[in-house]
């Protein structure tokens, strides 16, 4: 039967499902749909959602013979209380694999964990403990706790397919929303560095959606110019693409001024800000991703602005929260401009 609808990437389908179930928006009595990388889930008649949740339209559904789980952690009832009370609520979906943080006191229950995400999620075909993004090259360290095969897969994110090794390059599943906004932010014919890049979600989504003159995309990482490359030899404007291997310090040294540039490096950016400042063109435009302590985060643009030059010759334009980072800090994106010459 047909329905409301709210159309998102199958990577941000479990979030998107939280948030409708705590308002009340999803409806109970149709199964979720999954069609080519989108999960379409059923809105209730009279539900209020934001537009940057998704698209909303009517879509043809199944009736919810069997509803089933609601949340992985249902399928893991037997737990003692204090055990179940531990489970993380949240997780990440990178194409056919789940990820997820699990504190310590679990690590005897890991592989439980990963077989109940594995039945959980749709089309999930490997479930992995995330310790975090570590060393020069950003490489995440990943444990299997359930299912099979490499922990290479294709992401599909803005209307694009990004090659992705989870073990291998970095790539965050949570900046999909910022990718497309820095993308409509670049305008036709601007030159674009993206530093730090990964495996370019930045880079692939300007120009696939901006027609930039040029894209060049940098990161010190060999398999993740390798990954960007790969997804670029397939993308409509991939050919807009310059992959560069090396370090950000070291490119900066001969990088001529760009219209555009993005440092998405959250902890370590700062020590490059003042030599990545040089590089943006006058009244061009610099988006700076740093994880930002609550207590300090009133006072920190003005920080930043020093750091670049001073309010004479720089001034923010935008700043916003990305997404929570810890109980104390949020990862957040800053948008300066530079002064006309």
């Amino acid at each position: 039967m047909k329905s409301r609808s709210l159309q998102v990437p199958r990577s941000e389908g479990e979030r998107a499902r939280q948030r409708l179930r705590e308002a009340n928006a999803l409806r109970g009595d149709l199964k979720i749909h999954e069609e080519g990388g989108w999960l379409f889930l059923p809105l209730v008649a009279d539900a209020e959602v934001s537009p940057e949740a998704g698209a909303v339209a009517e879509h043809d559904f199944q009736p919810a013979t069997d509803r089933g789980p609601h949340d992985y952690r249902e399928l893991l009832t037997s737990w003692p209380a204090e055990e179940r009370e531990e489970l993380p609520r949240s997780y990440d979906v990178v194409g056919d694999i789940v990820l997820i943080r699990l504190p310590p006191v679990l690590a005897s229950r890991a592989p439980e964990v990963g077989a109940a995400l594995l039945r959980f999620v749709p089309g999930s075909r490997l479930v992995g403990a995330d310790y975090g993004v570590h060393g020069p090259e950003r490489r995440r360290e990943v444990q299997r706790l359930a299912g099979s095969g490499p922990w290479r897969t294709r992401h599909r994110e803005n209307g694009l397919d990004f090659e992705v090794d989870l073990a291998r390059a970095y790539f965050s599943p949570r900046l999909a929303r910022e990718h497309a906004r820095v993308a409509a932010e670049v305008g036709k014919g601007q030159r674009v560095y993206d530093l730090c890049c990964g495996v370019g979600p930045f880079a692939l989504t300007i120009a696939h959606t901006s027609d930039p003159a040029r894209v060049v995309a940098v990161d010190s990482n060999p398999a993740a110019i390798e990954l960007l490359r790969a997804t670029a030899a397939r993308v409509v404007g991939g050919q807009t693409i310059q992959a560069v291997e090396a370090p950000v310090d070291r490119f900066l040294e001969s990088a001529e001024p760009v219209e555009r540039v993005i440092l998405n490096l959250p902890h370590e950016g700062i020590k490059y800000l003042a030599s990545v400042g040089n590089v943006v063109a006058p009244a061009g435009r610099l988006f700076y991703y740093e994880v930002t302590d609550r207590a300090d985060a009133a006072a920190r643009p003005e920080h930043l602005l020093r750091e670049l030059g001073g309010r004479t010759s720089w001034h923010l334009r935008a700043r916003r929260v990305v997404h929570p980072y810890s109980p104390a800090a949020d990862l957040v994106s800053y948008t300066f401009e530079r002064s006309p010459a």
